[in-house]
């Protein structure tokens, strides 16, 4: 599966963009819409340039579509749209890594209707072990998203 229009803006409405690099609240040093590397692998510094608005939406649609295509390896149910595109959204945000070891993962693999899932999305509402309240405010979003059919 590959993300859609409604993916992409799942994605942006909680990353927001910054020209400039900047520190996220997790402490990484973070440009555009939420990237902490460039497409070439190169990891932003907070003595990167500024970027242009044009520019942050190439890096975006290069990198979440690296995400999808790593998400969408990683499912083995059959899911829909929404679904997929809450998923990914969820691994932009906690990274591959982390997704590929959740529960959440696991569960919708087992079955991607179990009304648990959503359980699993609201586990992940922490950066640097505190809880933040743009992160809930995410993970809520992701599972309305989810539910949709």
């Amino acid at each position: 599966m590959k993300l859609n229009k409604d993916g992409y803006e799942l994605i942006c409405k909680f990353e927001g963009l910054m020209l400039n690099p900047y520190l996220c609240s997790a402490k990484v040093p973070t440009i555009g819409y939420g990237n902490t590397y460039y497409p070439n692998g190169k990891k932003v510094t907070l003595l990167d340039g500024p970027i242009t608005k044009d520019y942050a939406l190439e890096i975006f649609k290069i990198i979440a579509d690296k995400y999808a295509l790593r998400v969408s390896k990683l499912i083995i149910s059959e899911i829909n749209q929404n679904q997929f595109n809450s998923l990914v959204s969820f691994a932009y945000n906690v990274g591959v890594a982390s997704f590929q070891k959740s529960t959440l993962l696991k569960k919708v693999n087992a079955n991607p209707n179990d009304k648990t899932i959503a359980n699993e999305f609201k586990k992940w509402c922490r950066a640097g072990g505190i809880v933040v309240q743009g992160l809930i405010n995410r993970r809520e979003l992701e599972i309305r998203n989810y539910d949709k059919k």
